[in-house]
């Protein structure tokens, strides 16, 4: 990454963590104005509400006691996003991701696990509560860009480039002060720009009788480089007054080849019985669901789901590159820095602890002109299973 990039990448941190204040009152008073609007009392955040109501609340819904002994194995997920997931022809922008994660306290001693450097982090800025990770995870996967021409083998110079990455990270669930809210933190590190992303989708084209993408040798950091980032969130809980509704609040910072603020809210609605914490599309970054919960409840529920966010990004190394130059990337005054992120979908869960997700996702255009300015829609499907 040249001079000017890597200026901006030690900008970002300052950016992050001197901001976070300010955006933390922001979201706040935000969410208060929103919940009084539909006549909704905010529980926990707030000072004048008591502890012991906070309690009673979540008390009546047992599956939100987030106070449990984590098992050994809780159980496994695998993801696929895909934009053919949704009705149209769409084959551009985020075009893939696959993920495998598995939760349970043993993935703290797994070979790829990042749990003792993720502590160190998490132990660093007094993350919480001073007590140790009440939920542990593990999750590799890749996913990867395109412009929308790629029958071209020539670098595009105005469409977003090709761009992709394997990754792998830990993640740990944290107590907060309050009943009513957790903390979520993950750790990934991965490569970016391998051959394996154009070959995967190639292979795939290939079966399908679709056109190959040509133009992989021009990704971003092509042929590979090292990366990582760290996430920080704090999820908070709601009370809506009515048992088949729920809503939630999350802010969250990024550092890293992500490098951005957000603030989003998401609602279930339906026969819901899983623990709140254990549903958190908002942390989902392009294909990287932060390691998502597989709750160790087997449960019988069905939901319908949605939420938005908005997104404060400084820095994506998947349009501007890494410390390696490559043939197209973006400055970051050619980006649009804030994103706004919306999603819908359903779950439902079946006998012997499986469950099955659907979720439409989509965002607001990274890329200020040319032919890389469009929205990004893509679809994503989840099977899970609970032990």
């Amino acid at each position: 990454m040249n001079n000017q990039i890597y200026r901006q990448h030690i900008l970002s941190l300052q950016s992050v963590f001197k901001g976070a204040n300010r955006y933390l009152s922001v979201a706040i008073a935000t969410t208060s104005l929103l919940t009084l609007s539909n006549s909704t009392n905010a529980i926990g955040t707030a000072g004048d509400v008591k502890s012991s109501q906070i309690s009673d609340y979540l008390n009546e819904r047992s599956s939100y006691n987030y106070h449990r002994e984590e098992p050994e194995l809780s159980g496994w997920a695998i993801s696929f996003d895909n934009d053919a997931l949704v009705p149209s022809t769409r084959d551009q922008d985020y075009t893939y991701g696959t993920s495998v994660t598995i939760a349970g306290k043993s993935t703290r001693n797994y070979l790829l696990s990042l749990n003792r450097p993720l502590s160190w982090v998490n132990q660093w800025l007094g993350v919480g509560n001073g007590g140790e990770a009440i939920g542990h995870s593990i999750e590799v996967g890749i996913y990867g860009f395109t412009p929308e021409d790629k029958t071209e083998p020539a670098p595009l110079s105005d469409d977003r480039p090709y761009a992709s990455i394997v990754y792998w990270s830990s993640s740990q669930e944290l107590t907060a002060a309050s009943s009513n809210s957790v903390w979520h933190s993950t750790l990934t590190v991965g490569a970016l720009g391998l051959e394996i992303a154009g070959d995967i989708q190639n292979e795939v084209h290939r079966v399908t009788s679709s056109r190959p993408a040509n133009g992989w040798s021009n990704q971003i950091s092509d042929g590979g480089e090292l990366t990582a980032r760290y996430s920080l969130a704090k999820q908070t809980l709601w009370d809506v007054g009515h048992p088949k509704l729920e809503l939630k609040t999350t802010t969250q910072a990024s550092l890293g080849y992500l490098t951005e603020l957000s603030w989003g809210a998401s609602l279930r609605v339906g026969n819901i019985r899983s623990r709140w914490q254990s549903y958190r599309p908002e942390l989902t970054s392009y294909g990287e669901q932060s390691n998502q919960s597989v709750d160790n409840q087997r449960v019988s529920e069905s939901y319908f789901s949605l939420g938005a966010a908005l997104k404060s990004r400084v820095y994506n190394a998947f349009l501007q590159g890494q410390f390696r130059d490559s043939v197209v990337e973006y400055d970051n005054d050619e980006l649009n820095n804030f994103i706004v992120e919306a999603w819908a979908g359903y779950t439902r869960s079946f006998g012997k602890g499986y469950r099955v997700s659907y979720l439409l996702r989509g965002h607001t255009s990274e890329v200020r002109d040319g032919d890389g300015d469009r929205n990004v829609v893509w679809g994503g499907l989840t099977v899970s299973k609970v032990y």
